[in-house]
């Protein structure tokens, strides 16, 4: 039976935006860290990778729009401490439904972020590769993440303090619960015994760490993983004629934006199949797919609907779609992104930070008793 390793001060449990940025924040503080991830560095088997995210403060809700803007505020420092520009400001435009869209409006308004209401000939006019219905709301404030090189560049920053471990391509084969401790067993033999799991696993949060969550008299919403299908397609117009956007459609809610290089990304959200995320063909659903094509056809012109090239990512998903970010003891968790996180990731990972070291949580985001 191999040995306990030296107790590290925090595990690290996913390699993806939250887990990086977490590692990140805890090392910037003079925190030792072991950051383990099942997949290799900047993966394609979850919910992170990708080159683009949209970055947008159009919410309805008094307490997003205050976490965009403390988002911001940090991908602005980001930006300064690296010299990498990592949040391209292309602005971002919501239209469709009225009452959505007002409600949108109402909360930047309360938060006195600028935005503009357009009637949809005059955003057709603006931006016309997007055909436009309802209500349109644009604020200057939003656009593109540039999402594969925050990952890397969270990464590198907790990496430069030599204070980081990362074990890429190992994966996390149990959890013993001491009590005021945790032993961390890995697939590479290794069991690391410690007072500090974070557990920023999203889509494999319930497996990997819903049973000792409850046996602590806490648990996590059902969280629900689908497999969602978004697909780039070929644009017919310059880069800087698209923002990013999205259509609050009867139905289905679409989101859009650029992937320079690649084309303008579509998707519908959360809408995709569930799956067991680490049995999952990433395979298209053709109905799917043919409904997406129609719909790009429809409301975004300037691309080319019949040519689309399909991306396969992971959805975890809550009833409400609000985060979870809490801690029992010395588990951290971190899940529930719900499609919409990522936009945040330098926030959640000061938060995870704060966590580990105490904080308490958010109380929007504290787990159910």
């Amino acid at each position: 039976m191999p040995a306990h390793e030296p107790a590290p001060v925090h595990i690290v449990i996913g390699g993806g935006v939250v887990g990086a940025a977490t590692a990140s924040a805890l090392t910037a503080r003079g925190e030792h860290v072991v950051l383990v991830e099942q997949h290799g560095r900047g993966h394609d088997r979850g919910s992170s990778h990708g080159a683009t995210r949209i970055f947008r403060q159009g919410y309805s809700d008094a307490e997003y729009v205050a976490l965009t803007t403390r988002a911001l505020a940090l991908w602005d420092a980001l930006e300064t401490r690296t010299g990498k520009r990592l949040l391209d400001r292309t602005g971002a435009v919501d239209h469709g439904r009225p009452e959505v869209v007002d409600a949108i409006a109402a909360a930047l308004t309360d938060a006195g972020i600028p935005h503009e209401m357009l009637t949809p000939e005059q955003a057709g006019e603006r931006w016309p590769g997007i055909a436009f219905e309802g209500h349109v709301l644009a604020h200057a404030s939003a656009g593109r993440i540039r999402s594969a090189e925050a990952i890397e560049v969270f990464l590198s920053l907790a990496e430069a303090t030599s204070l980081a471990d990362f074990r890429f391509d190992t994966r996390v084969t149990g959890i013993e619960d001491h009590g005021d401790e945790l032993t961390v067993s890995t697939s590479d033999g290794a069991r690391m015994r410690t007072r500090s799991v974070i557990a920023a696993t999203g889509s494999w949060a319930p497996t990997l760490v819903g049973d000792l969550l409850e046996r602590r008299g806490a648990r996590l919403p059902a969280v629900r993983v689908t497999q969602e299908q978004p697909a780039h397609f070929p644009s017919h117009l310059p880069d800087a004629a698209w923002p990013s956007f999205v259509h609050w459609a009867e139905g289905d809610d679409v989101y859009g934006l650029l992937t320079p290089g690649e084309g303008v990304k579509v998707g519908f959200h959360g809408t995709g199949p569930v799956v067991d995320p680490d049995h999952r063909d990433s395979t298209p659903v053709p109905a799917e797919a043919e409904r997406l094509q129609a719909y790009v056809a429809r409301y975004v012109p300037g691309v080319d609907a019949s040519r689309p090239t399909f991306i396969s990512c992971l959805y975890d998903t809550t009833p409400d779609e609000d985060f979870v970010i809490d801690r029992r003891g010395p588990l951290t968790v971190a899940t529930g992104f719900s499609g919409h996180g990522f936009k945040f990731a330098p926030l959640l990972g000061e938060m995870l930070a704060d966590l580990a070291l105490g904080g308490a949580p958010h109380p929007r985001f504290a787990l159910v008793r």
